[in-house]
């Protein structure tokens, strides 16, 4: 058997691999953007009712309990965050809206500072530059044939870091005294009306219209029980920064795919600058330690 560490290691690469098919599967859904997002969370609600009711949890950790208003919150962030990520995707490439997403571990440290006095170090600060410079010479060195708007899907992609670094952090003021399906349960139930809101008044089109559109769909389910569950699952039981570092196997899984199926390629400029953000995103994991040398509290994107 192996160790309790290793097991969890394991997991959360397992659940990084399984999120990198998202963005392939909002590709493939026959709906709008938000229309698949909320397509996502309706196929995934059964799953996670199943899971919050499962029997054999510690005591008072059973059934789905009630939302809360901070859950609410959680809710509202991620219903953006799945709404900016996968008009991104539809606008540029999946590459671009994959790797730009996961600014979400720098953004999370810097709110950390500014809201709860953690300063950060200099090398931090270095790391910052890295990463957003990386991330402008990504949009910069598009070729203008990556998807319909690539300049704006790449704008909503990094919004897509700041939406997600929202709900990171609120779902860290309730983990300590919630279960994490529970989380994910609630803000699945509460963000679900608020897609779907979204996608009506975008006028999107709603329903699949093909069977390969509601395969895409009920896949989406299925990459958000477990992918996003593996990961919540696995930030319980490794550090934060190691969590945020293997996540990044994401979008390296999601470009391979996005050349495979749709026979996308990245330029020498977008390559250059996926490192350049990759190597920030990584360096700024590092730097975050305090000086005690405990893990700074921080995620990685998970659209």
């Amino acid at each position: 058997m192996p160790a309790p560490r290793t097991a969890a290691l394991l997991v959360l690469l397992a659940a990084a691999a399984v999120l990198g098919l998202a963005p392939i599967l909002v590709r493939l859904a026959d709906t709008g953007p938000a229309a698949a997002g909320a397509w996502r969370l309706a196929f995934a609600l059964p799953w996670l009712g199943l899971l919050a009711g499962r029997p054999g949890r510690a005591a008072g950790e059973g059934g789905p309990g009630r939302p809360s208003a901070l859950m609410g919150l959680a809710a509202l962030f991620f219903g953006l965050d799945l709404a900016f990520w996968h008009y991104s995707i539809r606008l540029t490439s999946v590459a671009n809206a994959t790797t730009l997403t996961n600014l979400t571990p720098v953004v999370v440290t810097a709110a950390a500072w500014l809201m709860f006095r953690e300063r950060p170090r200099p090398l931090f600060l270095a790391a910052l530059a890295v990463a957003l410079a990386g991330a402008w010479t990504m949009s910069a060195g598009a070729d203008g044939r990556q998807g319909a708007d690539p300049r704006l899907g790449d704008l909503f992609a990094a919004v897509t870091a700041l939406w997600y670094a929202g709900y990171f952090l609120t779902v860290k003021a309730l983990r300590g005294r919630v279960p994490a399906v529970r989380i994910m349960l609630w803000t699945t139930a509460l963000g679900l009306p608020l897609l779907l809101v979204a996608a009506l008044a975008l006028g999107e089109p709603l329903v699949p219209g093909s069977a390969a559109g509601w395969a895409a769909c009920a896949g989406l389910g299925l990459v958000h029980v477990a992918g996003q569950g593996g990961v919540t699952w696995a930030l319980g039981r490794l550090p934060a920064a190691l969590t945020a570092v293997t996540v990044l196997i994401q979008p390296v899984v999601a470009a391979g795919l996005g050349w495979a199926l749709f026979a996308e390629t990245m330029t020498g400029a977008q390559l250059a600058g996926a490192a350049a953000l990759l190597a920030g995103v990584v360096l700024a994991q590092w730097s975050a330690r305090n000086k005690k040398g405990a893990e700074a509290e921080t995620s990685a994107p998970v659209p």
